[in-house]
């Protein structure tokens, strides 16, 4: 133990106890607003969804508490409790040259985690979302995405890892750089890959077919000068009763995607403005300077990294005697997010403002009216509580409360 382990462990429960105490507070504000439907969604919002809305918060609330104070158990076994240590030892024992055995302990340490995950994820599919009516997961689809995902972290992780830890110790001391380099050609690369290759292996897209949407559709693009390889609609609800729409890919690769969820919820006036939400935040260029924030602080945190990987005692005081580039990248990847969730308010500040220049957008090429039927609508289908507490929602959501937004779309139409 030394002064990191300090720093360290007071940062891990600060944030578990900050995490507990936020989460109470959300059930406890949610609960309180729940037999009143907000004055502003009173025509369009039951008292009966509104409070099965506060009552699925609730309830993720609580399965959220048990799982960040599982997460804070975990990871002091995996570091303090000898956990990397023991299965690094594993792997070296075989003899392979380090970047082998590094690879195979990374993966490993991937392939147990997602094991250990697994009861609540389960918990998460076929009770939660279950009880509330949104899991449409069986259990044979479940561990057949399950499958899928391990044996693509496999095939995509292993030459990915190898060339890391090659870059890491074959390329002197400015490795992080080159290694930032090569990151972001992979971060772009799979961007322009996952429409076309990836996701196609765990949902089914097929193209629009309801003739007078598409030509709505169309039309909007038209007018937004935004090309795309198509228009298609995903079979969400072989896993879910929520909604969405979204836009993916990168260049020429890029598509437009609707949930067949959300086209049984909203009328085709609903949807357009929805897309022109989505549209809005490629237009805004938000797209583009989230991929410059994630780079800077990818930066940052490789060389960061690039500092403490030579420091003994950086492994000590996260409990760990092995030092190599692949216990430092776990051991990193593990610390991160600690010291991470402390930016969640200027992360989602920053989100925030993105959601409203979109609204904006879209009122201002669609219709902000139409826009905020499908936000209530959705709201309601995907049973979103109303009544956030406002310090959680400032730290967590991404997207401004309901009320807020709505009655900022309400001054852009008037």
């Amino acid at each position: 133990m030394n002064g990191f382990s300090f720093l360290f462990i007071t940062a891990l429960v600060l944030m578990t106890a900050l995490e507990l105490w936020l989460s109470l507070r959300q059930s406890r504000h949610v609960s309180a607003h729940r037999d009143k439907v907000p004055d502003a969604f009173k025509e369009q919002i039951s008292t009966e969804d509104h409070q099965k809305a506060a009552n699925y918060t609730v309830a993720k609330g609580k399965l959220n508490r048990l799982d960040g104070v599982l997460g804070m158990v975990v990871l002091s076994l995996w570091t303090f409790g000898g956990g990397l240590v023991v299965l690094s030892g594993f792997w070296q024992s075989f003899g392979w040259s380090d970047i082998t055995a590094g690879v195979f302990f990374i993966l490993s340490f991937f392939i147990l985690s997602s094991v250990i995950d697994l009861p609540l994820s389960w918990y998460r599919t076929f009770v939660l979302e279950a009880d509330f009516g949104f899991n449409k997961v069986s259990g044979g689809l479940f561990f057949s995405d399950l499958v899928k995902q391990t044996i693509l972290m496999v095939l995509i992780g292993a030459p990915l890892l190898w060339g890391a830890l090659w870059l890491m110790e074959s390329t002197g001391q400015y490795w992080w750089l080159y290694l930032w380099a090569a990151w972001i050609g992979f971060t772009l690369l799979m961007m322009w890959a996952y429409p076309a290759f990836i996701a196609p292996l765990f949902n089914q897209f097929s193209p629009l077919e309801d003739a007078a949407l598409k030509t709505r559709v169309e039309g909007l693009l038209s007018r937004c000068g935004f090309k795309s390889q198509g228009i298609f609609v995903m079979d969400g609800s072989r896993r879910s009763g929520h909604g969405n729409a979204y836009f993916t890919g990168l260049g020429s690769n890029k598509r437009i995607v609707f949930f067949d969820t959300l086209l049984k919820t909203l009328n085709d006036e609903q949807i357009e403005a929805v897309l022109a939400h989505e549209l809005g935040h490629f237009k805004r260029k938000h797209v583009l300077k989230n991929m410059g924030v994630m780079a800077v602080l990818s930066l940052v945190s490789l060389a960061l990294l690039g500092w403490v990987i030579t420091e003994p005692w950086f492994y000590a005081g996260l409990g760990v005697t092995t030092q190599s580039s692949a216990m430092a990248l776990v051991l990193f990847m593990l610390v991160i997010p600690v010291f991470g969730f402390f930016m969640h308010p200027l992360m989602t500040a920053m989100s925030r403002k993105y959601e409203y220049e979109a609204d904006d957008y879209a009122a201002s090429v669609s219709s902000g009216q139409h826009l905020i039927e499908a936000l209530v609508a959705l709201y309601q289908e995907n049973a979103s509580t109303l009544t956030p507490d406002p310090l959680v929602s400032a730290i967590y959501d991404s997207h401004p409360p309901a009320t807020l937004r709505v009655a900022h779309l309400e001054a852009q139409t008037t």
